[in-house]
């Protein structure tokens, strides 16, 4: 079909298509896992996935960033009569109709071949919408599945691991070889299947303070935790509030986490305990110290 029409793939759009059955079926079941759903597919491609996609839900949305693959795939995915393609860049598109368009009043399940380089972004913008979604089934790069499931204290644990986990449930179901993309990348990938969860899998009062704190921890990986966090930038608002490091070690210490811990070594639970016992706003004998942690 490209040789047909004389189309280059463009590296700018992380295009590496998959063209093996195999694969494409094991995301396909992933997807399905015996739910009745309609589907939102992230990336047509060369519509290998949405066809099998197509066979298992009653509705088929998927969307395509380059327009010269649109006419092509209208009449590949003409037989399908479930499948609604849309021409549109999905980190632009208002997520919200969308989601709308794709699922109706009930939940859905989010499929996908994404770009390596866009991953972080997207799982950014569709776990902001987690309530709308039933499950997300990716094809990532290896690596970055494996630092999404990393567990405290592994090599591959880190922010993003916090942040997904703690808005789903995550788990690799299957690694995937360069072979069976065109054309191949030069590394190996994994399908991560993400159930997400409305209300976190931890419980937590205030989501967007445990987020800056867990980015705090991490911005300076050598640092203890309690080193990181005084020195957490204005912007992340945690508003220490704190006359000097004894106030923040005793918050820490009542936490149960020792000060001298780095961040990669502290659980979701943890962060989520730290983020309930931190204060609201700093005593206000503190607010002029121009010497408090921001």
């Amino acid at each position: 079909m490209l040789r047909e029409r004389n189309i280059r793939l463009q590296k700018r759009l992380g295009q590496n298509f998959l063209i093996d059955r195999n694969t494409r079926d094991r995301i396909a079941r992933a997807a399905k896992m015996e739910i009745d759903l309609p589907v939102l597919e992230i990336g047509t491609g060369l519509g290998a996935l949405t066809s099998a996609l197509s066979h298992q839900a009653p509705k088929v949305t998927t969307i395509e960033v380059d327009t010269r693959l649109i006419e092509p795939l209208q009449e590949t995915l003409a037989p399908y009569k479930n499948v609604t393609l849309i021409s549109a860049d999905f980190m632009h598109i208002d997520i919200p109709k969308l989601l709308d368009d794709a699922f109706g009043a009930e939940k859905g399940i989010v499929a996908a071949n994404i770009p390596y380089y866009i991953t972080t972004p997207i799982l950014e913008k569709l776990l902001a919408h987690r309530s709308r979604i039933a499950r997300i089934v990716l094809l990532v790069q290896q690596e970055v599945a494996r630092r999404v499931v990393a567990a405290a204290g592994s090599d591959d644990y880190g922010s993003l691991s916090l942040f997904v986990q703690f808005q789903a449930d995550s788990v690799i179901v299957g690694d995937v070889p360069p072979t069976v993309f065109m054309p191949q990348p030069e590394v190996k990938s994994s399908i991560l299947v993400l159930t997400p969860s409305e209300r976190g899998t931890v419980p937590v009062r205030n989501e967007d303070r445990l987020f800056h704190i867990v980015r705090a921890a991490f911005g300076q990986r050598r640092k203890t935790v309690l080193n990181a966090l005084m020195r957490a930038p204005a912007s992340f608002g945690l508003c220490l509030g704190m006359e000097d490091r004894q106030e923040l070690e005793d918050l820490l210490r009542r936490c149960g986490i020792k000060p001298d811990r780095r961040g990669e070594t502290i659980t979701l639970q943890e962060y989520a305990t730290l983020a309930d016992a931190w204060p609201e706003a700093p005593p206000a004998a503190n607010t002029s110290n121009a010497n408090a942690a921001p």
